[in-house]
């Protein structure tokens, strides 16, 4: 039996990568609504690639929580109950508040300034009601301040939570009719520049904490 040659495991590799990279991100900025089904054809056709990169994508989100695969085979996103709800959002408070500590010492002028120019967007997206553009630009004003917490395993765990919780936050978006930008967004970037770290922690707390449990409500 001859066995694929380097090349053609290394393009079934990258066309692996290119799947589940662009899938994963989908599901956390919530473009893929709670429960909607994916099948393994569909993600074929949509990237011009054969039932295996499609395969290995899909097993890599189940893994990872963004994708559920119940016993007959069928894929979807998670339908998150209000238990679940509040587990994730009890995790994005440990691993969050404490991410913006360690974030607090490295907080010099220029992240506040990118923190500020950020949160224009958020503001942007709210006004034009965008729910994706929303989520994107309200992860990266997290993702942004917790990087500078050099803390990448902690980092990684997050990017976990904020993913299986893509889709029930499109939810939560259209429920909560926003029509302002998150003022505990202020409040962090209030405390960055005081160096209060109290008061960051207690920002951050409940702005990953109240919107997930109002929905859970």
């Amino acid at each position: 039996m001859s066995l694929p040659s380097r090349s053609t495991s290394e393009g079934l590799s990258s066309a692996h990568d290119r799947v589940y990279r662009t899938l994963r991100t989908r599901i956390m900025h919530g473009e893929i609504a709670p429960g909607e089904a994916l099948t393994l054809r569909g993600i074929g056709r949509e990237f011009d690639v054969s039932m295996t990169p499609a395969r290995e994508a899909v097993r890599r989100l189940v893994a990872e929580g963004a994708l559920f695969l119940s016993s007959s085979g069928r894929v979807s996103t998670p339908e998150l109950s209000n238990e679940r709800i509040e587990e994730l959002a009890a995790l994005r408070s440990l691993l969050e508040v404490e991410l913006s500590s360690r974030a607090l010492p490295r907080a010099h002028m220029a992240l506040i300034d990118r923190l500020q120019a950020i949160n224009v967007t958020v503001a942007e997206m709210v006004s034009k009601r965008d729910a994706v553009g929303y989520i994107r630009a309200n992860l990266e004003f997290h993702r942004t301040l917790y990087l500078r917490a050099q803390a990448p395993a902690m980092l990684a765990m997050a990017e976990t939570v904020w993913l299986q919780l893509g889709p029930t936050m499109r939810a939560l978006y259209g429920r909560l009719r926003r029509t302002e930008p998150p003022h505990n967004h202020k409040l962090i970037i209030a405390a960055l520049k005081a160096g209060d770290e109290p008061g960051l922690r207690l920002a951050v707390r409940s702005d990953v904490t109240q919107g997930l449990r109002l929905l859970a409500g």
